[in-house]
């Protein structure tokens, strides 16, 4: 079984930034998509980034951000490390959450859905 791992986050000022790394244990063949996903106290579980495999310029597949992040988190993948990273800029206090990374897809006939263990990100002064 993969595990996820996940570092990054903390206490951070409002405006500061972050970066949150999601490290698996082993590779990972058939990626389908890797993502963050958040969720605050009381709130369902969003999604936060994407990197879907597949089609787009990059040769890492095309990224796709929720409204509330877009253009100040930036997703990005490290194959060489099967790692995925989540860079968060002019951070605001609704930004606190605890973060999940996600890897899906499927391998030799079989679908896969890994989460990480969350890392809590607070946006306070």
């Amino acid at each position: 079984q993969v595990q996820l791992v996940e570092s990054g986050g903390g206490l951070v000022q409002p405006g500061g930034s972050t970066t949150l790394s999601c490290a698996a244990s082993a590779n990972i063949f058939g990626i389908r998509i890797m993502g963050w996903y958040r969720q605050a106290p009381g709130k369902q579980r969003e999604m936060v980034a994407n990197i879907i495999s597949g089609g787009g310029a990059s040769m890492y597949g095309t990224s796709n951000y929720a409204d509330s992040v877009k253009g100040r988190f930036t997703i990005s993948r490290d194959n060489a490390k099967n790692t995925v990273y989540l860079h968060m800029r002019n951070l605001k206090p609704e930004d606190t959450a605890v973060y999940y990374c996600n890897v899906n897809g499927d391998w030799v006939g079989k679908t896969f859905d890994y989460w990480g263990q969350g890392t809590q990100v607070t946006v306070s002064s």
